[in-house]
């Protein structure tokens, strides 16, 4: 008869039983503290907790080094100051980190006007100084980096036209809570950046109340009707999903850096076409600033690039004489306009030849796209006459919402559709006519 052999912790090996208790998070860890001495001994195993600091913290073997402790008593300092946001930090924490690697290679500037975490006391002033609390993820992000300084540029991304600059900073907590909304229509409303030269902000809503969701973000857009008080452009759902998502696009290089600024320029891979040597690419952006639902006047920016190829051959070197744009609304109404150069000039494209131009538009429905063609000459051969093809390029009106203060009732809106199109490729400086400037009532109250 086979002798039976009771199974106790004690019995087993080590290493199959430190193997188990890697896939355990932290919180299971500290309970298998708990259960027998075998477990207590083995649950303080340094590579646990190394991978747990890793994970959570993003910590490494030179943050080890310079703090001079153990793996666990790390994570146990980390959790002391941070506990409470270790479900968004390593997320905003890598963002953050992202975002300065690449800032750093292209525009250091800027990461010179970032500005230190604040204390956890600090953020406790400030819900006491407004009567709201902050939302937790917001708070994480700010115990990282207190936005930055005010400074042009700003970190949130700039769009600059002939005759009209934006440049958003992210607010530090302090000039924030100075912004703090308490009037009709935007109740309970944190800023969340500010513009110097236009008074643009993005907001984030602390309550659900008066039509928005709690933590939602969004920009102001001021109506024309007593009926209803406040529209606004929505630009994410919380605060990580908005500042990931933005810094997504800067480290990829969806946003370009020009002349030491992030524009907020949505390049679309496939609005790319190619004819012969030449390429035309197209990237564009929503100016919710020169936008209004009612009247409904969506304002669009668009950047077009075009690449001769370094190996074309020299005798195929040619200038850009026309434009042809077919416009089509959501509506399915079409509108065509042609027009000497673009912006008043007409280039001349040679082997390696890259010129760069933007452009607006202004449509009153919700969504249109452009395609069409330029006109190039040979410049060994005037008669030589023959097209470029534009690629069919998208403009969609950010999701908005209207608040019905007075009758506390909300509904998803659309602009009314009409026909009025523009392309206005051949505005020169002072004369971008049809510019409906929204008025962008906020301000920072300590920076006008």
């Amino acid at each position: 008869m086979a002798t039976s052999i009771a199974l106790s912790l004690d019995n087993l090996p080590s290493d199959p039983l430190l193997l188990v208790l890697s896939f355990l998070d932290f919180r299971d860890l500290i309970s298998c503290n708990f259960v027998s001495r075998r477990l207590n001994e083995l649950t303080g195993h340094n590579p646990l907790w190394k991978r747990l600091c890793q994970k959570h913290w993003l910590l490494t073997e030179a943050d080890k080094t310079q703090r001079g402790l153990a793996w666990k008593e790390l994570f146990r300092e980390y959790y002391a100051d941070l506990g409470r946001y270790i479900d968004y930090y390593s997320t905003l924490k890598k963002a953050w980190d992202d975002l300065k690697d690449y800032l750093n290679q292209k525009c250091p500037r800027m990461i010179a006007s970032l500005k230190e975490g604040v204390r956890e006391e600090e953020l406790d002033t400030i819900e006491a100084q407004i009567g709201c609390k902050l939302p937790i993820d917001y708070r994480c992000s700010y115990r990282i980096h207190n936005g930055q300084k005010l400074v042009v540029p700003g970190l949130m991304g700039s769009m600059a036209l002939s005759n009209h600059y934006r440049s958003e900073d992210l607010l530090d907590i302090e000039t924030a809570a100075g912004g703090f909304q308490q009037r009709k229509g935007m109740r309970q409303c944190l800023p969340l950046t500010f513009c110097f030269h236009t008074g643009l902000s993005q907001y984030m809503a602390l309550e659900s109340t008066e039509g928005r969701t709690c933590s939602e973000i969004f920009y102001q857009c001021p109506i024309r009707s007593t009926l209803l008080s406040h529209l606004f452009f929505l630009s994410g759902p919380n605060f990580t999903e908005w500042f990931t998502s933005y810094v997504d696009n800067v480290v990829t290089g969806e946003y370009p850096i020009i002349r030491d600024q992030i524009f907020r320029y949505v390049h679309d891979k496939r609005c790319v076409a190619t004819t012969g040597d030449i390429t035309v690419s197209v990237s564009t952006s929503f100016l919710p600033e020169l936008s209004s639902v009612h009247p409904p006047h969506f304002f669009f920016t668009y950047r077009i690039r075009i690449e001769m190829a370094k190996s074309a051959l020299p005798e195929n070197a040619c200038q850009l004489d026309s434009r042809y744009w077919k416009i089509t609304n959501a509506n399915g109404n079409v509108e065509e306009v042609r027009g000497p150069g673009v912006v008043g000039e007409f280039p001349v494209m040679t082997p390696g030849k890259v010129h760069e131009y933007a452009s607006c538009t202004t449509f009153s429905t919700t969504s249109e796209y452009m395609e069409g063609h330029y006109t190039f000459h040979r410049l060994k051969n005037k008669e030589e006459v023959f097209d470029v093809a534009i690629p069919r390029f998208h403009m969609v009106c950010p999701a908005f919402r209207e608040s019905m203060v007075r009758s506390s009732s909300v509904t998803e809106v659309s602009a009314p559709y009409d026909d009025n199109s523009s392309d206005t490729d051949d505005y020169e400086e002072g004369e971008m006519h049809g510019m409906n400037m929204a008025d962008p009532g906020g301000r920072c109250p300590r920076h006008v």
